[in-house]
């Protein structure tokens, strides 16, 4: 059975940072692209970022761009997502999802960037 559980999410102000963590279990990780994604309050469920097998190759949305980076520690089945310069509009439910079609998701982890 595919788990992936997220943590590391909370309360910070504006221009603080997190640093998500997702820990799989019940596939081989290190065979998956692996992606975060999130979803803010009333909104559709958005895409932001990506990291290839080994973790040579991501992708970011245009929001998060130069703010966040992806991770991965295939010896750990550990993906990261380090947050920085966090906005309000950042809040948001955060999952990670397995593979290019986001097959399976976590229960997430909420991140709230409020003063």
């Amino acid at each position: 059975e595919v788990q992936l559980v997220e943590s590391g999410g909370g309360l910070v102000q504006p221009g603080g940072s997190l640093r998500l963590s997702c820990t799989a279990s019940g596939f081989t990780f290190s065979n998956y692209y692996m992606n975060w994604v999130r979803q803010a309050p009333g909104k559709g469920l958005e895409w932001v970022s990506r990291i290839n097998l080994r973790g040579e190759s991501t992708s970011y949305a245009d929001s998060v761009k130069g703010r966040f980076t992806i991770s991965r520690d295939n010896a750990k089945n550990t993906l990261y997502l380090q947050m920085n310069s966090l906005k309000p509009e950042d809040t948001a439910v955060y999952y990670c999802a397995k593979g290019l079609s986001w097959s399976e998701r976590g229960q997430g982890t909420q991140v709230t960037v409020s003063s």
